[in-house]
């Protein structure tokens, strides 16, 4: 039998991190498809439905992951949303959605500091996938 993997799109514009990001979740058995900027990011959703994104928060602007969850969200609703990011050490604000009004108006279903062990984005990713 042969079972097509799950996709899972990553944006993020540090390139470094976004082929170590590509390289884990290709590792976990999913395919990736990543891209740097919110403009490629959005041709790609307007051509393929992910089964799961992963978006840098701060891109070319400091609320691109915000923008890109609120577009995939609209377009297709059920796709699990992860941001990773290191604005929570950088500024020292939680990004994590504390109640049902902020996990609605921000689209993001889960929130990690960047620098997540691989184990770990594997566990987040399962949970999020409800493998």
């Amino acid at each position: 039998m042969n079972e097509e993997k799950r996709t899972i799109l990553i944006a993020d514009d540090d390139f470094d991190y976004l082929e170590q990001l590509k390289f884990h979740v290709e590792n976990f058995g999913f395919k990736a498809i990543a891209v740097r900027t919110e403009e490629e990011c959005e041709a790609v959703m307007k051509t393929e439905k992910p089964d799961l994104a992963i978006f840098d928060l701060m891109m070319e602007h400091d609320d691109s992951g915000f923008i890109l969850s609120y577009k995939m969200k609209k377009l297709y609703p059920t796709v699990p949303i992860l941001i990773i990011t290191a604005a929570a050490s950088v500024t020292g604000i939680n990004f994590e959605s504390e109640n049902e009004t902020e996990r609605n108006w921000i689209k993001a279903d889960r929130y990690l500091p960047k620098g997540i062990r691989p184990d770990q984005l594997h566990r987040e990713i399962n949970k999020l996938l409800k493998i």
